[in-house]
């Protein structure tokens, strides 16, 4: 197989099918020659209790999916569908009788719990408030007091242009840990020092003996503020890593010097960054909730939107559920390449710059196996448990 350009080529002289490029991943993380291989050369620092919430959590490798086709209209999401959608949703995940119930197994009164938002792709696929003021719901249901609930990015800027405060319902509290975005991305204010990833990868022009350059430190809204965080993501294209889904919006948006991992058509890592900086004991502890609006999804030309790209906005209509990110983003990686084939363009792990809109040499998103292979979750799709519901 060409690593680049993403060929599919059968052995020669063997009646024999072509190996997909997921075959050829399975079967170089079996014999130790990627994922943990080039992990290795990677450390996660701080210390953080796991207990049964930790991922992959209390059902790993269950992934439930609701569909229901009055979910939106016009883009614009509507209010009832997605309260039936989000209440089934957490009932089909737990198996518990009721939508309280569910949200019971996870949170309890005096929990502090984070709501990891996605203001990225705005104004067009970003977090929604029908969405938000569910899962708030949900933890009022369980016991846990407003003031008690943050919604959180990295970026206040991003958080405020993205208008979350305008809707957040009054007593939920904000948290971020930078003020705006930079290209460079090391500084520490707002992270914490206790807790990050040490990678031999720094931005061209630093070098490696430079401890913040070659380190990602985790923003201490996730380590000081809150004891439990729900990862709501959106399904997305990202142009270095192919799929945004629940890993990556915990990898990048979670600490800070993701820069480095993506900072050339050339210079792209994702496929081991996006895995080791979810493998830190902090995130892994944390985030227990993984909550996947497909409400509406971006196939391509993501993550960052103009009106050009907006053809590649699709209304899919579904959510999904699980406390497993690499089960979740296995699903999502399938139904993105599924879009993006009726759209014409090749899946995800067979696209390249030559695309319209193609940024980098390929996209990397075996990130999601590798993450599988460190132990974060399933990804062998034999294996997960998807559970299917329409309704509508």
């Amino acid at each position: 197989m060409h690593l680049l350009r993403g060929e599919t080529r059968g052995f020669q002289g063997e009646n024999r099918r072509p190996e997909s490029r997921r075959d050829w991943l399975a079967r170089m993380l079996a014999l130790g020659l990627t994922g943990p291989a080039l992990v290795k050369a990677s450390s996660t620092y701080g210390n953080a209790e796991q207990t049964k919430w930790s991922m992959p959590g209390l059902f790993p490798g269950r992934v439930a999916r609701v569909e229901h086709s009055a979910s939106i209209v016009n883009g614009t999401y509507q209010r009832e569908p997605i309260q039936h959608m989000m209440r089934r949703g957490m009932q089909e995940l737990t198996g518990a009788p009721d939508w309280v119930s569910a949200w019971r197994m996870f949170f309890e009164p005096g929990d502090v719990v984070g709501i990891k938002l996605n203001p990225v792709s705005r104004p067009y696929v970003i977090s929604s408030p029908e969405v938000v003021h569910e899962i708030i719901a949900g933890l009022e249901a369980a016991g846990v007091s407003r003031k008690n609930i943050i919604a959180s990015d990295r970026y206040k800027r991003e958080f405020f242009d993205a208008g979350f405060d305008k809707w957040l319902p009054d007593g939920v509290r904000t948290a971020w840990a930078a003020d705006y975005v930079d290209n460079v991305q090391q500084r520490i204010e707002g992270y914490d020092p206790d807790h990050f990833m040490d990678m031999q990868l720094t931005l061209p022009g630093f070098d490696l003996s430079n401890e913040r350059a070659r380190r990602s430190y985790a923003a201490t809204f996730i380590t000081r503020d809150v004891n439990k965080m729900v990862n709501l993501c959106l399904l997305k294209h990202h142009a270095s890593a192919g799929i945004t889904f629940a890993l990556k919006n915990m990898s990048h948006g979670l600490v800070n010097n993701v820069n480095r991992s993506h900072s050339s058509p050339m210079l792209n890592a994702c496929g081991t960054f996006i895995p080791t900086v979810v493998a830190m004991p902090i995130i892994r502890s944390k985030c227990i909730l993984h909550i996947g609006d497909a409400v509406q999804g971006l196939a391509h030309g993501g993550p960052g939107l103009s009106p050009a790209k907006r053809k590649y906005i699709w209304e899919h209509k579904a959510m999904l559920f699980s406390t497993d990110p690499v089960a979740m983003d296995t699903i999502g990686w399938e139904e993105l390449d599924a879009q993006r084939v009726k759209m014409g363009m090749k899946p995800l792990a067979e696209a390249t710059i030559h695309e319209e809109h193609g940024e980098f040499v390929r996209m990397q998103p075996e990130h999601v196996t590798i993450a599988g292979a460190l132990g974060l979750g399933e990804g062998d799709r034999k294996k997960i448990d998807l559970r299917r519901i329409t309704l509508g």
